[in-house]
């Protein structure tokens, strides 16, 4: 009786556990229970829904590793691909991809290749160009882009909505104009440490790209309060990234304080910001939930007491360490002007 339960069970109920689980686990293991034996290999395989991401997040050998999976028939509709901090991977890898595996990125919607810092604008030629579907880019940390494989992008992928380009430090202000001008439903864009970038550059984005949801320019201390004051034109923007904006102003805050839907700012270190500023956002921006102050000397207990007064049902974040203008700095203090704080320190 026994030997006739454990075929019984290794068929039919085993697949049927793993079809109900496999979806919460880490593709790593996943893959792993392929080998269990055929019935879950064939189960797991006919759940076209668990084959639509390749991580190989970390992993040596990444490059041939991708070619190796995008030539199994399981992968042929993948829509994510990760590759941040992967190992060994370049410029050929991706024309690989191009000549060998193309029809495997028809569906393919998000790349990540953060510190893939093989990969070149010719490595973006080659891979933007077999997934015309692609919507969310991040290359993170890339200081072989250019101009140019912005340019590539623009021309490959017509539809992208969240692009990071956070670190890629050699590009310009054209490549914003050409983001400016392919990418108008743009939702989210990462421009952290691009330091070629001038006012001229993100006005065109400020003017064009008014669906943006987020925009992140940490550690950009060029622009000026001339083309902050045209934030005020991202109607929909709801995370604002400003962290070392040495030059934002009080009036510059004053302008952005007209984005209503704003949830997280980040202010840190923008060193000329004071009470007026602040008040301005909190007057302005009542559904806030994040807010960092990290550093600013300019600010006291007055801007608190109007961030308290329109904010305190929101604000779940609020840094305000290095502020030696703000005498009230505890935990119960602030917490009992921001009931809902669970967040007291985001900088180090």
């Amino acid at each position: 009786m026994e030997m006739q339960e454990e075929p019984t069970w290794s068929r039919e109920t085993v697949p049927k556990v793993m079809k109900i689980v496999s979806a919460r686990l880490p593709q790593k293991d996943l893959i792993s229970l392929l080998l269990v034996n055929s019935w879950l290999y064939h189960t797991l395989l006919s759940c076209s829904s668990l084959w639509l991401v390749i991580n190989l997040r970390e992993m040596l050998n990444a490059g041939d590793r991708l070619i190796a999976a995008l030539s199994l028939s399981r992968y042929q509709h993948v829509k994510q691909i990760e590759l941040e901090f992967a190992q060994d991977v370049e410029d050929r890898h991706m024309e690989l991809v191009k000549s060998k595996c193309s029809n495997a990125l028809q569906d393919l919607e998000s790349l990540n290749l953060n510190v893939c810092q093989k990969i070149s604008d010719k490595g973006i030629e080659a891979i933007t160009s077999t997934c015309a579907k692609l919507k969310v880019l991040s290359i993170y940390w890339n200081v072989r882009v250019t101009d140019m494989g912005v340019e590539h992008l623009v021309k490959n992928c017509k539809y992208i909505v969240d692009l990071n380009l956070s670190g890629c430090k050699n590009i310009t202000d054209k490549s914003l104009q050409l983001i400016a001008d392919n990418y108008q439903d743009l939702e989210s864009l990462n421009l952290t440490r691009c330091i070629k970038l001038t006012d001229e550059g993100l006005q065109q984005i400020l003017f064009k790209c008014s669906s943006l949801q987020g925009l992140n320019l940490y550690a950009l201390s060029s622009f000026t309060d001339k083309v902050y004051k045209k934030i005020s034109l991202l109607g929909h923007l709801r995370f604002l990234d400003l962290c070392g904006a040495q030059n934002l102003s009080d009036e510059g805050l004053s302008c952005i304080a007209k984005c209503k839907n704003l949830l997280s700012l980040n202010l840190t270190w923008c060193v000329n910001v004071t009470d007026v500023g602040v008040i301005a956002i909190a007057q302005g921006c009542t559904s806030l939930e994040f807010l960092s102050l990290f550093g600013i000397v300019g600010v006291t207990d007055r801007c608190l007491e109007s961030l308290s007064k329109f904010c305190s049902n929101t604000l779940a974040t609020l840094d305000v360490n290095g502020c030696i203008g703000i005498k009230r700095r505890s935990r119960d203090e602030l917490l009992s002007l921001f009931p809902h704080l669970k967040c007291f320190k985001v900088h180090s």
